[in-house]
């Protein structure tokens, strides 16, 4: 486990429940050659931990990584061409401009802020320490989730149909165990080790959408299997009732595009570890969503105008494999299998970095359970071990405890959670932008500042309507009602017992 490290004056490793052992530290964070970003760390009221490795494009793999824009194609293609038919593909403009304009909120407050905690730090920072943990815990329980619901799909979707191992539900529990205990040890090995693991993985899916995209399209022109018409076919879905209706087949395409483009926001929780996070955190935000939306469109253009036999690609579980195996052969479905599990890998080890940062930088406010613990930085690594293991743990025990339904119910509940946060974080900004400081050089929409943040609220909305109208979405509603009582639970345990920790704020009333 990890060692206390020196310096603070409870010896816990951290910063101080409230922000001790920043005094006088600022001349260390200096000749750890961190400069002006080091001094933020200082001017929120802690001490510089975490190691500062992460150049701009392994920044910009992080948010990228956590989109995996291949990854969500690749799991949520099915249930496109089920529901909407071909058609809903162009639905995915719409979320990728929609997801845009809320990235350039967050990138607003990323830009101001640069501190590990992300949301839930400006919150705390900008409105209230109370409403700051909110922030935190919503966005720990999506986190949280998240992690299990990647490596759960690493194993089932990819790496299983990979190595040739039929279908289990135990089987595929046991190689998501295997993963997330190998992405914890990585994680806590260096922060540096995840941004190479994460700067291939993003390197690497970028040519697959390209290479793919030209491949099939080559393809079909070469062999005539394959048809342009079938982007504005229904297709399955031709004569569904309710295909137009609110809830229906055409509303429920446009999830693939909210369940893929979120987590572009995973960057400024390890702005603590950016270089320059001023600037490379915010562009890594914005470019991801930008990149993400281009490539997806380009594939599922590709896609789409590869299928031969649509009713039974839509009937296939997993058809993007089944039309890169019907147009390029066997070995290319598995070369885009191996791919597609570096991605899925890729993306778990972002996703659990970040949640660990998050509950690194509650504890060290004082704010998470076990806080004296999970706010220790081991002195060697530079990183968070409790937090890590945390994280890890709980991936273990949703695997081993929660049984089949109950485990989809809550990965579905978990698509619910960002567009929650990120229309928080979107009412936050509209309240507190006339007090946000403007630094030379950093990321800042000037004018655009106010319709851009109006139509990403409109946006949001819209996102949370289309993602709780459907009739299945009832149990995932009353499965977030659930988290957010049992954050309720744990918040009125803070009131009563350590009232101080939620009226205070390391760092005092700092211009941000």
């Amino acid at each position: 486990m990890a060692q206390a490290s020196p310096g603070g004056p409870d010896g816990d490793g951290g910063a101080g429940a409230r922000g001790e052992g920043s005094a006088g530290s600022a001349g260390r964070a200096g000749s750890m050659g961190e400069g002006t970003a080091g001094g933020d760390v200082e001017l929120g009221g802690y001490r510089q931990e975490l190691k500062r490795t992460l150049g701009s494009f392994q920044v910009f793999a992080i948010s990228f990584a956590f989109i995996s824009v291949a990854v969500g194609v690749f799991a949520t293609y099915d249930e496109v061409l089920r529901s909407s038919g071909p058609v809903g593909i162009w639905l995915w403009p719409a979320a990728a401009v929609g997801q845009t304009l809320v990235a350039l909120v967050v990138a607003q407050f990323a830009a101001r802020i640069p501190l590990s905690g992300s949301s839930y730090q400006w919150a705390s920072r900008l409105a209230s320490p109370r409403v700051g943990w909110w922030f935190g815990w919503l966005t720990f329980c999506y986190l949280a989730i998240a992690v299990v619901a990647i490596d759960n799909a690493l194993a089932s979707q990819a790496f299983m149909p990979l190595a040739g191992i039929a279908a289990d539900e135990g089987t595929a529990r046991v190689i998501t165990l295997v993963v997330l205990f190998l992405q914890a040890v990585l994680a806590i090995a260096s922060t540096r080790l995840v941004g190479w693991i994460n700067s291939a993985a993003v390197g690497l899916e970028v040519v697959l959408v390209v290479v793919v995209a030209i491949a099939l399209l080559v393809a079909v022109a070469v062999t005539g299997y394959g048809t342009p018409a079938n982007l504005t076919s229904r297709g399955v879905a031709a004569h569904a009732p309710d295909y137009f209706a609110v809830g229906g087949g055409l509303m429920l395409a446009m999830i693939m595009g909210l369940a893929t483009l979120v987590g572009f926001d995973s960057a400024a929780n390890l702005a603590e570890e950016a270089k320059d996070p001023h600037r490379s955190v915010p562009r890594a935000i914005v470019g991801s969503v930008v990149a993400a939306g281009i490539l997806g469109m380009l594939l599922l253009i590709a896609l789409t105008i590869a299928i031969e036999d649509v009713p039974r690609i839509s009937a296939d579980g997993s058809p993007v494999a089944a039309i890169m195996r019907d147009r390029l052969g066997p070995a290319a479905e598995k070369v885009l299998l191996v791919a597609i599990s570096f991605a899925f890998f890729g993306a778990g080890i972002v996703v659990m970095t970040a949640c660990s940062r998050l509950v690194y930088a509650m504890s060290r406010d004082a704010r998470f359970p076990a806080h004296g613990v999970m706010r220790r930085v081991d002195p060697r690594t530079r990183t968070p071990i409790p937090a890590t293991v945390l994280i890890l743990a709980l991936g273990c025990v949703l695997m081993v405890a929660l049984p089949g339904a109950a485990l989809l119910e809550l990965i579905t509940a978990s698509t619910i959670l960002p567009a929650l946060i990120y229309g928080a974080t979107i009412v936050l900004y509209l309240a507190v932008r006339r007090r946000l400081g403007r630094r030379e050089g950093a990321f800042d929409l000037g004018r655009l500042e106010l319709p851009v943040a109006g139509c990403a609220l409109a946006w949001t909305l819209l996102a949370l309507f289309v993602l709780v109208t459907p009739g299945e979405a009832l149990v995932p509603v009353v499965v977030v009602a659930g988290l957010l009582a049992l954050g309720g639970l744990f918040f009125l345990g803070m009131l009563l017992f350590d009232r101080e920790a939620l009226d205070t704020e390391p760092g005092g009333d700092t211009d941000w």
